[in-house]
């Protein structure tokens, strides 16, 4: 059999291989890492202005914001190929009290859209960026031809807006209140009460939506299982945007597809994807959950027909990636996971190791065994 793990993954620098290739560079990084800093002083500064100009408010709040998404859960991959853009979410809070300036929460919500859009106006001017105002549950800013920042809007009850700032003032000794306000935004996003979030959208008023327990989900199934869940992931999306150039599975139904049939294979990340893609086609077929409400299903908001598709691609991949493991030529193998995964997957047969079956399966993860009986115990 071949290894082709190295060809995934190596911790040497100095070798090609796809996870470093599914990185952004470090200038597009700290691009739109800068970006993302200069919108939310834009919107820090401007949404109170606007709102004050407009005779909205006699108080008018400054948001805080909490980055999620792809970004946070640290799976966000460079784009594949055009159209594609690296999408980066930052989701920008109001006190709930801003809803409460109407009786209909559907002006509140438009109004928040509409400060929001207008605070935006002078900076995506001078930057020569592009705004668009058509997704129903965010700002989208397009900041490059490959990336765009998202922007949610949502409202969160009055007094924990307000402990979020003054908790990280008192504890933390900070000097002035951006400094305050910029450790709350890293820190206290956690400590927002459950069900009490509301979502801004342009069709259906307030929602409740709390995008904080996909992250904790995720991040909680990378804790308990490795690192190489996560790169696993990132081997999935990579495969969906050079099957689909726009579209394809999400990012979170891939994400909570995958999960339950990850397996830690020792040094060998290709044998944990093609333990995922081996069973992922049913998987999609039998339909997949959000990890963090049952009553959500991500492959009905997917479509029947695109299922089946999707299913249909990763049984090839599941026998290219198989096939290419079994390979006796290493040179075939490269070929065909560049036909799978594109030009990011390094042209390197010299690198590929001929392995034997007790090798691979050595690198299983080995059976727990049945646990010792032994009384109760208190712990002092």
């Amino acid at each position: 059999m071949l290894n082709l793990s190295t060809l995934f993954y190596s911790t040497d620098e100095n070798e090609d291989n796809l996870h470093s290739a599914l990185n952004l560079g470090r200038l597009p990084r700290d691009y739109i890492a800068g970006a993302k800093i200069d919108v939310r002083d834009c919107l820090r500064d401007g949404i109170p202005r606007v709102l004050k100009s407009k005779g909205l408010t006699s108080d008018a709040p400054e948001p805080r914001f909490f980055t999620q998404g792809s970004w946070a859960y640290k799976t966000l991959n460079a784009p594949a190929q055009d159209p594609q853009q690296a999408d980066v979410d930052d989701g920008c809070y109001l006190p709930l009290s801003f809803v409460a300036q109407s009786t209909r929460p559907s002006i509140a919500a438009s109004v928040f859209f509409a400060a929001a859009e207008e605070a935006l106006v002078p900076l995506i001017k001078e930057r020569r960026w592009k705004l668009i105002t058509d997704k129903p549950t965010c700002i989208r800013i397009e900041i490059s031809m490959y990336a765009h920042i998202d922007v949610p809007l949502y409202a969160i009850p009055d007094h924990e807006f307000a402990t979020l700032t003054k908790a990280a003032a008192m504890d933390h000794g900070f000097y002035n209140l951006q400094e305050a306000v910029r450790k709350a935004e890293r820190d206290a996003w956690t400590a927002l009460p459950r069900n009490c979030v509301l979502l801004a959208h342009r069709e259906c008023d307030w929602m409740e939506s709390d995008p904080r327990p996909v992250k904790e989900w995720f991040l909680a199934e990378v804790e308990a299982r490795g690192e190489q869940l996560r790169r696993v992931v990132r081997y999935l999306k990579a495969f969906r945007d050079w099957q689909w150039a726009c579209g394809g599975p999400s990012s979170i139904l891939l994400m909570a597809a995958a999960a339950p049939l990850f397996e830690k294979r020792e040094r060998r990340d290709d044998l944990a994807l093609l333990d995922v893609v081996t069973a992922l086609p049913a998987r999609l077929r039998d339909g997949v959950n959000n990890p963090i409400d049952d009553r959500e299903s991500l492959t009905k908001r997917l479509g029947e027909e695109l299922v089946e598709e999707a299913a249909r691609k990763f049984e090839a991949f599941e026998k290219a990636l198989r096939g290419s493991l079994n390979a006796t030529s290493e040179a075939q193998a490269c070929s065909w996971m560049i036909k799978e995964l594109g030009p990011r997957f390094p042209d390197r047969p010299d690198r590929i190791k001929v392995v034997s079956v007790a090798a691979t399966i050595a690198a299983a993860p080995a059976m727990a065994g049945p646990g010792e009986l032994v009384g109760r115990t208190k712990a002092g």
